[in-house]
C-alpha cells in the first residue's frame, strides 16, 4: 500500500469532497483510462471544482522517468500561454550558445502521465484547446514548427473547468471533450452543513485533516491502479457495442467520436468495479457522462440530457442489442419552412409616409404584444470594427496579438522569435565580429521579437427598435430572426454582449455585457413590442454602456449595431433628438453598423441618415446575410 500512499501536499483530500460524485466518479474513470479524451466540468464559482481536481492528482500512481520515482504533477495551464509555451519550441539559448537545434518541452511534456488543468478553458483560445485536446485523445505531442521535427509521449488526465455565464465553448470544441459534467451546489441543508464543517476543519488543522483521510485515499488510489491493470483485460462484446452504437444513433450526435468515447469510458467503469467485461449498467453510466455536451448542435441549445429519452433510448439499444437488429430508427420528420419574412428584402404589405406611427408621432400607439415567432436565420456577413486593436483574442477585428501572423520584426519585445529579422540583424555585422566562413555569428542585440496581427473578440451592443412601426405586420419577425442570426455570429466570434431594445418611452437594458450569448437570445425571445420609437434614448443608453465598459477593459473596443427604420417617434422633436443623440454616440469615437429595417415600395431614408451621423456602416436587412452579399461592413473610424 505504500508505493500507492497519496502525496499530502496537494491539500484536500479526495475522499474528503462532500457530494459531487458525478465528477469524482468522471476523473477516477479518465485516470483509469487517459485514451477517454478528458472533462469538462460545468459550473458556477464556488462549487469545489478546482478543489476535486487538485485531490485527483494526489491518488495517481507514481512516475518512472530518467531521475528516478516521482509523483505524478499537476500542471496549471495559464489562459494567455502561447502555443510555443504549450507544445514546446526552439530552445533558443542553446542555438545561440552552442549553435545546435534543439527542443525545449513544453507544459504537455511536463503534464505526462499526471494532470492537465485549465481553469476557464472557455476562455482559452481556440486553436490552443485544439491542441491540447488532440494531445489529451492521442497521447503523444508532434511538434513541426521553426525547422524543428519532434514527437513525444503526453498520456494526461485532461481537465477544463468553466463558469457557463462567462460563456460557452463552441460545440465543435465540446465534442472534442471525452467527458462533461455539471456542478451544482447542493440545496440540501445537512449537505452545506457537512461541506462547511469540513473545510473550516481543514483550515483549523490541514495536517491532522489530510492524516484523517489518508487511508481512504490510499484505498482510492490502489483501486485506480488496479482497474488500469484490468483495462486491457475488459471484454467489450458484440451485444454492449451493438447497444453503443444504437444508443449514439438514438441521439443522432454527430460522427463517431461519441461511439469511441463511450465505448471506452463503459470499459473503464467495468474494470472501476472489478468486472471482466462491460455490461448495461456501464454502458448508461458512460451515456450519462459522453452525450449530453454532444447534443448541443447549436450554441443556443440547452445543455443536458432528458432522463426520459436516455431511457427510452436505452430501451430500444437493449432490443437492438439482443434481437441484432440494429435497424436505424425512422427520421422524423423534420419541422415546417419558417413562413416568408422581410429578412430577403421583401414585403407584402407596402407601408408608406402616412404609417399611423410614423414620424409624425400624432396616431396613438398600437398596443404591446409579445415579439412572436423568431423569423429566418441566417450566416451574417461580417460586421468589424475598423483600425487595428489589442482585445481579447477573438475572430471579429484585426488586433495585435501573441498568436497571430508575423507581419513585421522590431527590435523591442514582440511575441516569439522573429527569425528573418534576426538574420538581416546579425548579417550586417559578420564582418566585424570576424567571420570569414563556417558558421553566423550570432549575438543577443540580434534577436528581433515579432510583431504578429490576430483577431480580437469585441463588445457588441445591439440597440433593436421594437417599436410599433417595426412590429406592423409582423416585420420584427424578420428582425429577430437578423437579430438571433448576429448573436450567433457574436458567439462564434467570440464577443461579448449587450442587448438594449427600445420601445414605448424608454430603452430598456434587457442584457448587460456578457459573454453568454444563449442568455441574449431568451431574452429577446422574451421582449414585447409596440408602442412609439424613442431611438434617442437607445443612442444614448447604448455610449453609456460602452463608455461603462471601458472602464472595465480599456483594450476590449465596442460595436454599436442598430436595427431600426429610423421613424424615431414619441414627440415632435423625437427624430431631431435621436439625430443629437447619434451625434453624440459618434463623438465618443464609437463604431457602429445601422441595420436598415425598412421595407416597401415607399422608403423615407431615415436609417441612412442617422447612419451617417453616427459616421457608421449601413446595410439593409436583405442585405445582411452573407450569402446574397459578400464582403465586410466595416464601421468608421
Amino acid at each position: 500500500m505504500d508505493q500507492v500512499r497519496p502525496d499530502f501536499s496537494w491539500g484536500f483530500p479526495f475522499s474528503a469532497v462532500v457530494g459531487q460524485d458525478r465528477l469524482r466518479l468522471a476523473l477516477v474513470l479518465c485516470a483509469v483510462h487517459p485514451g477517454i479524451g478528458g472533462v469538462l466540468v460545468r459550473g458556477e464559482k464556488g462549487t469545489a471544482k478546482s478543489t476535486v481536481v487538485r485531490a485527483l492528482t494526489a491518488l495517481l500512481p507514481a512516475v518512472q522517468d530518467e531521475n528516478g520515482t516521482r509523483p505524478a504533477r499537476l500542471i496549471e495551464l495559464p489562459v494567455g500561454a502561447t502555443e510555443d509555451r504549450v507544445v514546446g519550441s526552439l530552445d533558443l539559448e542553446k542555438v545561440l550558445r552552442d549553435g545546435e537545434r534543439a527542443f525545449q518541452p513544453g507544459l504537455l511534456s511536463a503534464a505526462h502521465q499526471g494532470v492537465l488543468y485549465v481553469d476557464e478553458v472557455n476562455l482559452l483560445h481556440d486553436h490552443l484547446v485544439d491542441v491540447l485536446l488532440d494531445a489529451a485523445a492521442m497521447g503523444r505531442v508532434h511538434v513541426e514548427r521553426d525547422g524543428i521535427s519532434h514527437s513525444h509521449a503526453a498520456r494526461f488526465v485532461m481537465v477544463g473547468t468553466m463558469n457557463p455565464e462567462e460563456g460557452e465553448l463552441r460545440p465543435q470544441l465540446l465534442d472534442r471533450f471525452g467527458l462533461a459534467v455539471d456542478v451544482a451546489a447542493s440545496r440540501e441543508v445537512d449537505v452545506r452543513m457537512e461541506v462547511v464543517r469540513r473545510r473550516l476543519d481543514f483550515e483549523r488543522d490541514p495536517a491532522g485533516f489530510v492524516e484523517r483521510y489518508a487511508e481512504q485515499d490510499a484505498v482510492l488510489a490502489a483501486a485506480i491502479l488496479e482497474a488500469r491493470d484490468r483495462l486491457d483485460a475488459v471484454v467489450l462484446d458484440d451485444v454492449e457495442l451493438r447497444r453503443i452504437a444504437s444508443l449514439c444513433a438514438s441521439f443522432d450526435v454527430d460522427g463517431m467520436r461519441a461511439d469511441l468515447v463511450l465505448a471506452r469510458t463503459a470499459t473503464a467503469h467495468a474494470a472501476w468495479r472489478g468486472a471482466g467485461a462491460v455490461e448495461a449498467e456501464d454502458v448508461r453510466v458512460a451515456a450519462e457522462l459522453t452525450l449530453p455536451h454532444r447534443r448541443r448542435r447549436d450554441p443556443f441549445d440547452e445543455p443536458g440530457l432528458d432522463e426520459q429519452q436516455l431511457d427510452d433510448a436505452l430501451r430500444q439499444a437493449d432490443e437492438d442489442a439482443r434481437s441484432g437488429a440494429g435497424e436505424p430508427p425512422e427520421q422524423e420528420p423534420g419541422s415546417p419552412p419558417s413562413p416568408p419574412s422581410a429578412a430577403d428584402g421583401t414585403d407584402t404589405d407596402p407601408e408608406g409616409p402616412d404609417d399611423p406611427d410614423g414620424p409624425g408621432g400624432g396616431a396613438p400607439a398600437p398596443p404591446e404584444r409579445p415579439a412572436g415567432p423568431t423569423g429566418t436565420q441566417f450566416t451574417t456577413k461580417l460586421l468589424e470594427v475598423p483600425g487595428v486593436g489589442e482585445g481579447a483574442p477573438g475572430r471579429r477585428s484585426r488586433s495585435r496579438s501573441s498568436r497571430g501572423r508575423a507581419v513585421r520584426s522590431t527590435a523591442e519585445q514582440g511575441h516569439g522569435l522573429h527569425l528573418v529579422g534576426t538574420l538581416f540583424a546579425a548579417a550586417g555585422q559578420q564582418v566585424a565580429r570576424g567571420r570569414t566562413a563556417g558558421r553566423m555569428i550570432l549575438d543577443s542585440v540580434d534577436l528581433r521579437g515579432a510583431i504578429r496581427e490576430g483577431r480580437e473578440g469585441n463588445l457588441v451592443v445591439f440597440v433593436v427598435d421594437a417599436s410599433g412601426s417595426m412590429a406592423a405586420r409582423d416585420r420584427l419577425s424578420a428582425v429577430t430572426g437578423a437579430v438571433v442570426s448576429l448573436l450567433r455570429d457574436a458567439y462564434q466570434r467570440r464577443d461579448k454582449v449587450a442587448v438594449i431594445t427600445v420601445r414605448g418611452r424608454a430603452a430598456e437594458l434587457v442584457l448587460p455585457p456578457t459573454s453568454s450569448v444563449d442568455i441574449a437570445v431568451r431574452r429577446l425571445q422574451g421582449m414585447k413590442t409596440g408602442g412609439k420609437s424613442p431611438l434617442a434614448e437607445g443612442f444614448l443608453r447604448a455610449r453609456e454602456v460602452v463608455l461603462r465598459e471601458r472602464l472595465r477593459d480599456p483594450q476590449r473596443r465596442a460595436l454599436v449595431v442598430a436595427l431600426t427604420d429610423g421613424r424615431a417617434t414619441g414627440g415632435r422633436d423625437a427624430l431631431h433628438r435621436a439625430k443629437v443623440a447619434a451625434g453624440l454616440l459618434a463623438d465618443s469615437a464609437v463604431a457602429s453598423v445601422v441595420v436598415d429595417c425598412e421595407t416597401g415600395m415607399v422608403r423615407l431614408g431615415l436609417a441612412a441618415e442617422l447612419s451617417r451621423l453616427l459616421r457608421g456602416g449601413y446595410v439593409r436587412l436583405g442585405e445582411l446575410s452573407a450569402q446574397q452579399v459578400a464582403g465586410v461592413v466595416r464601421a468608421a473610424a
